[in-house]
């Protein structure tokens, strides 16, 4: 097993009971969540060691996302404390043709006003194997930027690893904002990991005819951008999620991955998911398989395979951690889809 470290914000997710709307809700289901919080928890589920690393307000909020962490068996050793505030986001859960809905309450929060100071990067990777990130981070403010290229300069002075989840927020910035910053931090990339969209929005590719709002995939266009992706940046594995959205309830989920140095192109098993559960986390439980697989040694289709398996078991399982087990996974990758219960 090995150490993964993860570095990003972590937030108070309040969402509506059920599928009501915003209007219609009285109450709020309470977690905790974040992209390289939610791959952190998916590997420490799997076996290895995976340490999060985050700055969170000195109060009862940011002890408790601390504490959702550490039940989850994720280190917390290097989370700094202060600032004003944990950011929140409010969920609104669609289904059939209404599609889920995001609002962000996070501005002036504590890892958005961290400085590169309160890390200890050289010990935070000391002994580490991988190092994750997503393009949510950066495009939290100008100080999560710089906190990310230190964070990963120091990375690769050990010789790890580094992945990147391009993860595009229209939310958080605009796309030309997205390719200045995000281009530049491709270069300390090995594993770059996203979608159709953050491919186009996020460093400027578009795969064929691929239509992000209708589902239509065109396999040969992913071909086409990873390899030209590879040319730029050099990145040892190119992968993509693929969700075709036949409505916000009934997914069809599969990925392709490519190979810098033998130059192949491959595509998952497809699972069809209906009804969803909750999709929010669904690519970063993807990220945490397929990191997962690589760290297990894994070829890099079987690697793939694990993580569409475990994305496609998340989107059964309500909050942003993926809470399956190496197990549950393996089952699916075999073939035991049935949902029968277990005696």
């Amino acid at each position: 097993m090995g150490k993964i470290v993860t570095l990003g914000e972590i937030m108070l997710r309040l969402s509506t009971p059920g599928n009501e709307k915003f209007i219609q809700a009285d109450e709020f289901d309470v977690c905790y969540g974040g992209g390289e919080a939610n791959v952190a928890v998916s590997l420490a589920n799997y076996g290895h060691t995976a340490e999060f690393v985050t700055k969170v307000p000195e109060n009862p909020i940011g002890e408790c996302a601390v504490a959702a962490l550490r039940k989850m068996g994720v280190q917390t050793n290097h989370i700094a404390k202060g600032g004003e505030r944990l950011g929140i986001y409010f969920l609104e859960t669609g289904a059939a043709m209404r599609a889920s809905n995001v609002v962000y309450d996070r501005a002036h929060s504590s890892i958005a006003t961290a400085s590169v100071s309160a890390f200890d990067f050289d010990d935070i990777f000391e002994g580490a194997d991988w190092f994750h990130f997503t393009g949510i981070t950066p495009a939290i403010s100008d100080a999560a930027t710089e906190l990310c290229e230190a964070a990963l300069k120091a990375a690769k002075a050990k010789g790890v690893k580094v992945s990147c989840d391009l993860n595009f927020r229209k939310k958080l910035w605009t796309s030309e904002k997205a390719q200045k910053v995000m281009t530049n931090l491709m270069q300390y990339v090995d594993v770059c990991i996203g979608n159709e969209e953050d491919a186009e929005k996020v460093l400027g590719f578009k795969p064929g005819n691929t239509d992000v709002t209708s589902g239509d995939l065109e396999l040969a266009g992913y071909k086409d951008i990873f390899v030209q992706m590879v040319e730029k940046f050099n990145f040892e594995y190119v992968v993509s999620s693929l969700r075709v959205s036949h409505s916000a309830s009934d997914n069809g989920w599969s990925a392709c991955i490519y190979s810098r140095d033998t130059k192949e192109f491959y595509h998952s098993r497809e699972y069809r998911i209906s009804p969803i559960v909750d999709r929010v986390g669904g690519g970063d439980s993807f990220a945490g398989g397929t990191i997962c697989g690589f760290m297990d040694g894994k070829d890099f289709k079987s690697a793939l395979e694990f993580g569409v398996a475990a994305s496609a078991l998340k989107h059964t399982i309500p909050g942003d951690f993926n809470m399956v087990s190496r197990s549950d996974v393996e089952n699916l990758v075999c073939g035991d889809g049935s949902g029968r219960v277990q005696r």
